[in-house]
């Protein structure tokens, strides 16, 4: 029998905070300096991977050698003009706390950058010890769906196993590379059935539908078989 994981392991945007139209608009505009229109839906398809994927994916390798830093710069310098539109997930900063209230430790575990995620701390404004550790795309070599992000986190509460809870199917392959269930909310824009498809143990709406949900269930299951591959984003 499967033994009990120990911590779980949160993404935020998207999951816990209502950002992933806001980093879509945001990569929009980046490319638009550029005179460079990928699709908005296509920008979409794309979030919860890092920037560095998601650059060559939405526009091609060429723009990524060309054009690849810059336009991450520009993309966070429009993201950060958004921050007093970001706003938490209902029910997300009592999920936090219901997890850490069960015993599991508790991590975040974020592709974005650190002053984003440290905005969404302060938004969820926890008691001090609630959170084991934070990780973001600074504290990895790698970005989702690599599994870098995931493993720094559970190494930093000594944790013996994790649970993810993401929001996209990124999230679900990179927890599958670390032989870890991934419960995904719908507040990434994903449907239901793509999402069960990628291989989630569960998904629901929004974090407020976790707070209850069976987690001693939950901490011993596995990823189905084929999770950590997941399909790519419609070409561009």
């Amino acid at each position: 029998m499967t033994s009990a994981r120990d911590t779980v392991l949160l993404d935020v945007d998207g999951t816990l905070a209502d950002t992933t139209y806001h980093h879509a608009l945001a990569w929009s505009r980046a490319f638009a300096k550029h005179d460079l229109a990928p699709p908005l839906w296509h920008i979409h398809r794309c979030i919860g991977m890092g920037g560095d994927k998601l650059v060559p994916m939405v526009a091609g390798q060429g723009v990524e050698d060309d054009l690849g830093d810059t336009l991450r710069e520009q993309w966070a310098q429009e993201y950060e003009q958004m921050l007093p539109e970001i706003h938490l997930l209902q029910g997300a900063r009592d999920f936090v706390l219901a997890l850490h209230e069960r015993g599991l430790k508790v991590a975040l575990a974020s592709s974005g950058k650190k002053p984003f995620t440290d905005h969404v701390i302060e938004l969820l404004d926890l008691p001090e010890g609630v959170l084991g550790t934070v990780t973001t795309s600074e504290d990895a070599q790698e970005s989702k769906p690599q599994p870098s992000i995931l493993q720094v986190a559970l190494d930093g509460v000594s944790g013996t196993g994790a649970v993810l809870v993401g929001d996209t199917p990124y999230d679900v392959a990179s927890a599958a590379r670390m032989g870890a269930p991934c419960v995904v909310v719908r507040s990434g824009g994903y449907g239901v059935q793509e999402l069960e498809q990628s291989g989630a143990v569960l998904v629901v709406n929004g974090p407020e539908d976790l707070i209850d949900a069976d987690w001693d269930d939950l901490v011993r299951r596995e990823p189905p078989e084929g999770a950590e591959d997941p399909d790519p984003p419609l070409p561009h």
